[in-house]
């Protein structure tokens, strides 16, 4: 028997070994055994009597889980089987959250935190309600373009858009509990940064390398920023080839709108608004750069991003907004297309 991720020898009992119960109930479970050492070696217990009474309870009073805990002996030597099953709601010790990778123990926070809490309660970042914001303070500009481009688009009709605001939110889920969701305050907020840090957009004109020759930042609701960012990138930041074809004249971008349209759409939709950081879209001759704090799933590869795939938006509730509004026309096809837009650029 060999230490691994699913195994860990420790020679006595401290009680900091808490944590690792802790981080293998949160991923795939494990086993701790008390007695052995690095090398695999049972070496004993002295107390083992003891501890086979106490540790039980003690993961149960900081925890609230229970574990399997066995006494071994092997050539006269008695040593401790902890046996911990994966949890599938999200366990802590002490309010802090520890997890299983590899061999080594992590203690998550920031961000990689969240993104785990989301993943074990089903609940969507972008779900949680809000304190300090009500639909009064949501901004009409924002609810006029929305109504605007989902009648545009025929997602929705003018009768079903011929409602109040609060009762626009309800049937595009954004409220719940009587409360404002986040992307509620995203979409239709003027200033969400005073509830979530970051949620703007960047942009920068680049030289060669580094050099930085003009820039902007859009501010506001994400919808007022999907109004307004394209058209600012190829009015101000692309230069278009002018031709005549029988006296009639062609402008002919070096990015396709389409493709630019939807890759920054989907940044907005799937970005991961906790990690404070704001969209960038860097722009140069012959290039175009949009990044954002995406999480993919963790099972997701290249080869499965090129085939025709099932969407799984970051934010459900804001990619729900936008395909209302016309802005993103399929989910789930996205990368492929990306893929297909810059290869008929290559010849």
């Amino acid at each position: 028997m060999i230490e691994n991720q699913a195994i860990e020898f420790k020679e006595t009992w401290r009680d900091e070994y808490l944590k690792w119960i802790c981080a293998f109930a949160n991923a795939q479970g494990g086993k701790i055994y008390l007695g052995i050492n690095d090398r695999g070696k049972v070496i004993g217990l002295d107390n083992s009597k003891k501890l086979l009474e106490d540790i039980p309870n003690k993961i149960m009073d900081t925890m609230g889980i229970i574990a399997e805990v066995n006494l071994r002996v092997k050539e006269g030597k008695k040593y401790l089987e902890i046996i911990i099953s994966p949890s599938i709601f999200p366990i802590s010790y002490k309010g802090e959250y520890h997890y299983r990778s590899g061999s080594t123990k992590q203690q998550l926070r920031g961000s990689v935190l969240t993104e785990f809490l989301i993943q074990k309660t089903g609940v969507k970042w972008d779900a949680v309600a809000v304190d300090g914001v009500n639909t009064k303070d949501l901004d009409q500009e924002s609810f006029n373009i929305f109504r605007r481009e989902a009648i545009r688009s025929n997602r929705m009709s003018a009768k079903d858009l011929t409602i109040s605001n609060e009762e626009l939110l309800n049937k595009l889920g954004l409220i719940v509990a009587g409360k404002l969701k986040r992307a509620a305050v995203l979409l239709f907020y003027s200033n969400p940064e005073r509830m979530i840090t970051g949620c703007y957009v960047k942009i920068g004109k680049f030289g060669e390398g580094s050099d930085l020759q003009y820039q902007d930042e859009l501010h506001g609701s994400l919808i007022q920023i999907a109004d307004k960012v394209i058209d600012l990138i190829y009015l101000k930041y692309l230069k278009a080839t002018i031709t005549y074809e029988k006296d009639i004249r062609i402008e002919t971008y070096p990015f396709p709108r389409e493709a630019i349209r939807e890759a920054i759409y989907n940044a907005l939709i799937h970005n991961n608004y906790a990690d404070s950081v704001p969209i960038q879209i860097r722009i140069e001759d012959h290039k175009l750069y949009i990044s954002n704090s995406c999480v993919f799933p963790r099972e997701w590869t290249i080869e499965y991003l090129m085939e025709q795939h099932k969407s799984r938006p970051y934010n459900p509730d804001i990619a729900n907004t936008f395909f209302r509004a016309g802005y993103v026309e399929a989910w789930g096809g996205a990368f492929k297309k990306y893929v297909k837009f810059a290869k008929s650029m290559m010849y």
